[in-house]
């Protein structure tokens, strides 16, 4: 099978690392939509070079390895990278004027993050998501999480989000063609959350909040500008080299397609930008209803996330006191948790029941044992976490197409 990729920025030139490497598919088209320097020489020299991950050579064949990108054509836009063909397509942005078709590509990874929104038409002005289909391929997968931007629309039946290792058993390959594979924050926070909901009960969480401390991504800018006419938010337009920049996550909305348990949890997400290429960290606070007598403590949360990462390839357990630029590259963990630094504290919650609306006409308190959980998960925001598991989804999508 021939896999399509659109897009060659963060996400899109490390999949196709993951994927040369791999080796999956029989061939792999990227269409960039537009002319990129010089010429295919250019291409591949961005291609096969990292300012995070050094050069492609190395990363799949260690410090000896040579140049890995071959024959280059540029009349065809053709060039063999690690020994698989690959064709650069340059003409189409828009998603449905793309040659997915010509060119035999029936997978489509969009890696843009530009065309989100599963319920816009293929032929909305600005292009869509759903144009890929449009385009001749079968089945589109979203290196992010959709954005339906109509208020009152409902996902498509069309559409399903999973995160790898949580509920990847959700696609129904006979139903869904748009496929998104939610954000690396997501699927960091689904591993940090899912072991605890499976062995405490979602029925006892109270109240969950979690801030992502994020790398930089390529949306942020390298000095201050002058924000563009009617933008809210001033600080998008601030240097990520010298600055915490506080942002938003759209996790908690994204983590409710996964874990739908999620629905009865108030949860809050939040975000802060810090000046690293990569390697983030979920700090996650949770409010558990609990027992005095034998409340609950950081070694059984320890134990809980140490059993299901025995029986996970997605989530790691570490009591090595990591640094961020430890986890950098670490392949196929969505999650790290950081056991060192798991904290809890059981107190009583006095509750007034009146306020509460439980109709005592005189009052009376009621004390409530509750437990808060400090938690600690590492991920690669890029490469070792996110594109490696996007790997994982689009290779199980390719196996179930006939």
């Amino acid at each position: 099978m021939i896999l399509g990729i659109n897009g060659m920025g963060r996400i899109g030139k490390l999949s196709l690392w993951h994927h040369v490497g791999r080796k999956h598919f029989s061939s792999i088209v990227v269409n960039l939509g537009r002319e990129i320097g010089t010429g295919l020489q250019d291409v591949a020299a961005s291609m096969e070079r990292d300012s995070t991950y050094g050069w492609l050579g190395n990363y799949l064949h260690g410090y000896r390895a040579q140049r890995v990108i071959e024959n280059l054509n540029e009349a065809e836009g053709t060039m063999t990278v690690n020994g698989v063909p690959v064709k650069i397509l340059r003409e189409a942005r828009n998603p449905k004027d793309i040659a997915w078709k010509e060119n035999g590509v029936r997978l489509v990874v969009d890696t843009t993050g530009v065309f989100n929104d599963p319920t816009a038409e293929p032929d909305a002005p600005r292009g869509a998501f759903r144009g890929h289909l449009q385009a001749g391929a079968e089945k589109a997968i979203l290196s992010a999480p959709f954005k339906i931007k109509a208020k009152g629309l409902a996902m498509p039946e069309d559409a399903v989000t999973t995160v790898m290792g949580i509920n990847e058993e959700d696609y129904i390959p006979s139903k869904h063609c748009l496929i998104s594979a939610a954000s690396c924050t997501t699927t960091c926070l689904s591993f940090m959350i899912k072991p605890l909901l499976d062995q405490l009960g979602a029925e006892n969480f109270l109240s969950a909040s979690m801030v992502t401390v994020h790398a930089a991504t390529g949306s942020q800018q390298v000095l201050d500008r002058l924000p563009k006419a009617g933008a809210t938010d001033l600080r998008k337009d601030r240097s990520i080299m010298n600055n915490i920049i506080l942002t938003t996550t759209g996790a908690a909305k994204a983590l409710v397609l996964v874990i739908p348990e999620m629905k009865s949890i108030g949860f809050i997400a939040e975000s802060v930008r810090i000046p690293t290429s990569t390697g983030s960290l979920i700090v996650l606070v949770l409010n558990i209803q609990d027992e005095l007598e034998n409340p609950l403590k950081r070694a059984r949360i320890n134990e809980i996330y140490r059993n299901f990462a025995a029986n996970s390839p997605y989530l790691e357990y570490s009591e090595k006191q990591n640094v961020s630029s430890d986890i950098i590259g670490t392949p196929f963990a969505a999650t790290i948790i950081e056991g060192t630094e798991t904290h809890t504290r059981t107190a009583n919650i006095r509750v007034n029941l009146a306020r509460a609306g439980a109709g005592c006409e005189n009052g009376g308190m009621l004390d409530v044992p509750v437990t808060q959980a400090v938690i600690y998960g590492w991920y690669d925001n890029e490469l070792g976490s996110y594109a490696n598991m996007l790997g994982d989804r689009t290779v199980t999508v390719a196996e179930q197409m006939v």
